[in-house]
């Protein structure tokens, strides 16, 4: 008997991986490796969507005040410049830090673009999210919200999208009036939603004397948070000069207390007697922050108090992203 020929299957030609396209989960993958997508070149995909960028608002005009807007501003609007203009029929794009129902943004009838910057993303990158809800928004039917979805690895970013030149100027609110043109007359879950919002907002003013400082309104007391730049280590080192000091407060009966870490930056944060507004913080926040360029200058190392402070700080820090 004449033995068999062994069969061999017909191999896929290979392809390099930059030309491999995005295809469903459970298909077998372009590359011709017999897997399907989600096993192959899609885990590297989904990996790259969902890594953590630490900083994301870093090289947009007030990355300050975005991480503010994310993590400690309850009601806030702020004018967004596009490169190269807006589109036609889009008279303007507004941020703000939260939208009726969550929704991700909206479109408003008279073209005007609505996003929200206080909802879950779906991947690591806020930014890329967010880049990528602007572009639906923009082009969206007038009169409708817009859906959340996960971005694509290789999308753009607000980086991409947005004017590096132009200012970034929150406007805080009492309130959530800003998401309709007309609140008596909002549609009956819209109103609910208002409301419910209304509620549960924090009394929240941005100083005037400084960048990115937030007075806030609380039923014990009342406390500033402030984004800063600076890196973390040299400015827990700063701040731990001037605790040793006896000058890290604000003024008689506040207290720096610690400071959350929140998309990279540090947020120094003192609690202030319940009778001291935000006016009042003006004046001793311009003077701190003289002491604090001082402390930042400092090149000598820490003293044994001053590791001590450090250590404290330190201990009282909580993560927020």
């Amino acid at each position: 008997m004449a033995k068999k020929r062994p069969q061999t299957k017909a191999v896929k030609p290979q392809i390099s991986d930059g030309e491999i396209p995005v295809v469903g989960a459970r298909e077998p993958c372009p590359c011709g490796s017999g897997r399907r997508y989600k096993a192959c070149h899609g885990r590297a995909a989904s990996h790259a969507v969902t890594e953590l960028v630490q900083r994301p608002f870093e090289g947009l005009a007030g990355e300050c005040d975005w991480v503010a807007l994310r993590e400690l501003v309850p009601a806030a609007t702020v004018p967004l410049t596009l490169k190269g203009g807006l589109p036609e029929g889009v008279p303007s794009v507004t941020l703000a830090t939260v939208l009726p129902m969550a929704w991700p943004a909206l479109r408003r009838e008279d073209g005007s673009v609505l996003i929200g910057l206080q909802n879950e993303t779906p991947s690591g990158d806020i930014s890329r999210d967010l880049a990528d809800t602007l572009k639906r928004a923009l082009v969206a039917e007038p009169g409708s919200p817009v859906a959340a979805r996960r971005a694509e690895s290789d999308g753009v970013r607000l980086q991409d999208l947005l004017d590096p030149a132009a200012a970034f100027e929150p406007e805080v609110h009492t309130g959530f009036e800003f998401w309709v043109p007309d609140a008596d007359s909002a549609a009956t879950e819209v109103a609910a939603s208002l409301e419910r919002a209304n509620a549960a907002a924090i009394p929240t003013v941005r100083l005037k004397s400084v960048d990115s400082s937030y007075w806030c309104e609380t039923p014990e007391k009342n406390h500033l948070r402030w984004v800063m730049p600076y890196p973390e280590e040299k400015l827990l080192d700063a701040l731990a000069r001037l605790h040793a000091a006896g000058t890290s407060s604000l003024g008689e009966g506040t207290r720096l207390v610690g400071s959350f870490r929140a998309h990279g930056l540090t947020v120094p944060v003192w609690d202030l007697p319940s009778d001291m507004g935000a006016e009042e913080c003006e004046k001793p926040a311009a003077e701190f922050a003289e002491r604090l360029a001082g402390a930042l200058a400092a090149e000598e190392p820490l003293t044994a108090d001053e590791r001590r402070a450090r250590g404290g700080l330190t201990n009282r820090q909580v993560t927020l992203s």
